[in-house]
């Protein structure tokens, strides 16, 4: 999920704040701690074969996913602690001296320095490379891994929110009939489970299939608000591993929790979060010149007349009402916004086909149950989806996301889960939060001129759209000042000769397109433009008449009576006209005043009241 306004501290304990200003948000979050992920591979002979006569062996895979996981989470979460872990090496380096265990990297912050260490084991020489400085064994213990992997999140200082484990390996069954190690591994993995880490099986292909019941089902675990097991297939492609990787760890954060009311008495709690979201660039950083540090700004407030400093209680707010300054104290400001309690009311049930495609007014929102907050949410809210399924309604619900903020009219509208070829999830289970329009937002668009297609050139227009049509992905298109921007950072960082090119891929494949249409598109000019017409070329400023040219007629000036004028002010209906028309009287009544149609009414109001 996308992060909407989180807090975090710096190693000072300075309490710090991240927010878009182009993003409203819904709630008041608290920092919650770095996520913290460490990469345990399998380092075996095993995972080196080339199987499928691929260039990639399923280390090669490994590290390579890895690698762009710490990219993407340099440019994204930076403060995130990313580690590491070798297992069936030769060489060991940990710190509880275990054989066949080499950190490669503690957990810390992802940088160029981290990245560019795991580029050197990608590849033939990689390989040449990782087999000279670590070796390869057999004879290793996965339970030890796992009690090495534990002690880096012991040895971190810093607050964690989340910690995982993904474990790379291409061997369904590690300690075959060694008994005792894999009873060993069982219970360190059951330990991980007790301190709150998660462990993540990402299985590569091998000869024969990967059987995760042989060994790895007793083993993995997962969060409280994921399937458990282990759902997906084995990989085979970078692409598929990529794909796996990104749905474990991408962080599922919620933006507000909040309580579903379904009656006076029955209560349920959810989480709000943001399935898709704007990306933008990140803010620069203002350093100091000298030392190269980040600045920090601070924000005084003086006195005007004496510059004396002033405190938060020192200050009040006020608002000009009728020629009159109207002072208030900061807590009535506040209790002024106040509606009502923060939640989601239930108001009743509509069908699904009275929601309309016009209805859309701003991105839509989703709500999963909460079971943290109202033990048995889980519960009462798959009833709940279940049964608008079945029946084909949404709920229509009040809802009102923080104190301060105004109660929405929305729809709740159902959605099952879905799962791709790989069993990814590709659609979660839950409710759509749909923010539904008021009445002001609704208007109706007066055309003046209405021009009619007769049949002949909608039945043209409709073989160029069927040409033309093919099935759109959001996202298969990437914004390409975005992605050429992160890898100009890139280049940067890793010190390379120079940046890739970003591939646009929202520019029209002309060629393509005139190759499907053939004849279509001069068919359809040929119906639609008069004959000699250029739809190209550029329109010209004078028109015909008879042999003779004349200048195109000046827009007529907007007119409207004294009369009319005054009746709009006695009944308080001025702002009915428009900028222009107010524009208009101004300059006819000589009256001065701004370009806002405040200024232009509070101007003309003001001349009418005292004549």
């Amino acid at each position: 999920m996308a992060d909407w306004l989180s807090y975090y501290k710096n190693e000072e304990g300075e309490e710090e704040e991240e927010q878009n200003e182009d993003v409203e948000t819904i709630g008041e979050y608290k920092y919650s701690g770095r996520d913290t992920l460490v990469f345990l591979v399998d380092a075996s002979k095993a995972m080196f074969d080339s199987y499928d006569n691929g260039d990639l062996t399923p280390f090669d895979m490994t590290i390579q996913c890895i690698k762009n996981v710490y990219t993407n989470k340099i440019i994204s979460h930076d403060r995130d602690l990313l580690g590491v872990v070798f297992y069936g090496t030769e060489q060991h380096k940990n710190s509880v001296d275990f054989k066949h265990i080499y950190v490669l990297q503690d957990l810390d912050n992802p940088g160029a320095k981290r990245v560019l260490e795991l580029a050197k084991y990608i590849g033939e020489q990689g390989r040449v490379l990782f087999r000279k400085s670590f070796g390869h064994s057999a004879d290793y213990s996965l339970g030890e891994a796992f009690w090495v992997c534990s002690n880096l999140f012991s040895d971190v200082r810093l607050k964690m929110s989340h910690k995982r484990i993904m474990l790379f390996t291409n061997e369904d069954n590690p300690h075959g009939q060694d008994s005792v190690n894999a009873k060993f591994a069982r219970t360190k993995a059951a330990d991980l489970r007790e301190t709150g880490i998660y462990l993540d099986l990402m299985h590569l292909k091998k000869p024969g299939g990967f059987d995760i019941s042989l060994f790895y089902r007793d083993i993995i675990n997962t969060a409280e608000d994921e399937d458990l097991g282990v759902q997906f297939d084995e990989s085979g492609k970078l692409e598929d591993l990529m794909k796996k990787v990104r749905a474990k760890e991408t962080r599922k954060r919620a933006l507000a929790r909040l309580n579903l009311y379904l009656g006076k008495d029955v209560a349920l709690s959810v989480g709000i979060f943001n399935l898709v979201q704007k990306a933008y660039k990140q803010s620069p950083v203002r350093l100091y010149r000298e030392t190269n540090e980040p600045v920090k700004t601070k924000t005084r407030t003086f006195n005007r007349q004496t510059g004396s400093l002033l405190l938060p209680s020192d200050t009040k707010r006020a608002q000009i009402y009728g020629n009159r300054q109207i002072v208030l104290e900061k807590e009535e400001t506040e209790e002024a916004k106040r509606f009502e309690p923060q939640g989601l009311y239930l108001i009743g049930f509509k069908p699904l086909v009275m929601l309309k495609q016009h209805h859309h007014i701003r991105p839509a929102q989703f709500i999963y149950p909460e079971e943290s907050l109202i033990s048995g949410s889980t519960t009462l809210f798959n009833a709940l989806l279940t049964k608008c399924l079945e029946k084909g309604v949404m709920a229509v619900c009040r809802y009102t996301p923080r104190r301060n903020t105004p109660p929405r009219f929305i729809a709740l509208v159902p959605q099952e889960e879905e799962l791709d070829e790989q069993n990814v999830q590709v659609a979660p289970s839950g409710f759509h939060l749909i923010f539904l329009p008021y009445a002001d937002d609704k208007r109706k668009v007066d055309f003046t001129e209405k021009l009619q297609a007769n049949q002949e050139q909608v039945s043209k227009m409709m073989e160029i759209v069927h040409k033309l049509r093919f099935k759109y992905r959001s996202e298969s298109f990437e914004n390409p000042v975005l992605q050429q921007h992160y890898m100009n950072l890139e280049a940067l960082a890793l010190d390379l000769l120079e940046p890739e090119k970003a591939e646009d891929l929202t520019v029209p494949k002309v060629e393509v397109m005139d190759c499907r249409m053939g004849n279509l598109a001069e068919e359809f000019k040929q119906l639609v433009y008069p004959p000699g017409y250029d739809p190209d070329g550029k329109t010209t400023k004078r028109k015909q008449v008879g042999d003779g040219t004349i200048p195109l007629e000046k827009k007529a000036k907007i007119e409207i009576s004294e009369d009319d004028l005054r009746n709009h002010v006695q009944k308080g209906t001025l702002g009915k006209l428009t900028v222009p028309v107010l524009k208009e009287v101004c300059r006819n009544y000589k009256l001065t005043a701004g370009t806002k149609k405040q200024e232009l009414l509070d101007a003309v109001t003001e001349y009418f009241s005292r004549h």
